[in-house]
């Protein structure tokens, strides 16, 4: 199928962008690397008025800056620019592997990160590391800029706390642990995620964690911190005990959906068991080297 009839927007600034959308007044989308939202036009299971192109914006949207204790990472930036960044490698080496985990290279050479984030798919693997590394997103609109931390944000599967006529600008990250591992599993290779689980922690020279912080995707409809396990971590040594308790203490995050790709039983059978293998490689191991 063709998209239904729409009108094509190409601003060449942020403000002639948000301008446009505050003119269709929210029935407008934004084109960026489109791998969501075209096959959607295609099959009109969406009709927006308007087609909000913002590719030519990669002067505004485009960079990736380390600023002091934080690092900021604008909307248009590729999937392929994150993965080769030496400022996301050095400063969020969990997110520059976990990029590595999303599609092909082709995905990876349109994809953005702010369109993942803006698309708020639950299953999502940027939407799960932006909330597992405590982001704050960054929305523009003609009424000016607002920052929304990232544990408010995600309010459905799909839906977020974006109003219709802003803008997603950006998004800034306080410095990350470098000790993180990310796990994913799904039916076969490029599928939708039917379990993935992303942590991070600091060890004091005590072998004492702190600053550690559980997400969690696929198993609720939003990607979600696992809170309680999180707590039982948080100022300890990791035994074998411990990371057995704080595994099932994430089930209490979980509300998992039965689909097509798994069960809720499986989901919650698997869940444990993969971060309890998680933590147990990451208690054991190096620093993250990418």
């Amino acid at each position: 199928m063709k998209p239904a009839p729409l009108q094509y927007v190409r601003p060449a600034s942020v403000a002639e962008a948000v301008d446009a959308l505050e003119e269709h007044g929210g029935m407008a989308r934004v084109l960026a690397g489109g791998q969501s939202l075209v096959p959607m036009l295609g099959m009109r299971l969406m009709r927006p008025s308007a087609l909000v192109d913002i590719n030519d914006l990669g002067a505004e949207l485009g960079k990736i800056d380390g600023r002091g204790e934080e690092t900021v990472i604008g909307a248009l930036v590729r999937y392929s620019a994150l993965e080769t960044s030496p400022v996301i490698a050095e400063r969020l080496p969990l997110l520059q592997e976990v990029v590595r985990h999303i599609g092909d290279r082709q995905v990876r050479n349109r994809g953005t990160i702010g369109g993942a984030v803006a698309q708020s798919d639950p299953t999502g693997e940027m939407p799960l590391v932006c909330l597992t590394l405590g982001a704050r997103v960054v929305a523009r609109s003609v009424r000016g800029e607002r920052t929304i931390p990232i544990e408010e944000f995600f309010e459905g599967s799909y839906a977020n706390a974006l109003e219709p006529e802003e803008l997603l600008v950006g998004l800034r990250f306080p410095l990350a642990p470098v000790h993180c591992r990310f796990f994913e599993r799904g039916r076969k290779h490029n599928d939708f995620a039917l379990l993935s689980i992303a942590v991070a922690g600091s060890p004091d020279a005590d072998g004492r964690w702190s600053g550690v912080r559980i997400g969690l995707g696929g198993v609720n409809d939003t990607p979600v911190l696992a809170e309680a396990a999180a707590a039982r971590l948080e100022g300890r040594t990791w035994d074998t005990a411990t990371i057995a308790e704080a595994a099932e203490l994430a089930l209490e995050a979980a509300d998992p959906p039965d689909d097509v790709r798994a069960s809720a039983e499986y989901r919650n059978h698997l869940l444990p068991i993969q971060l309890r293998r998680v933590l147990t490689d990451l208690a054991g191991a190096e620093p993250w080297k990418t």
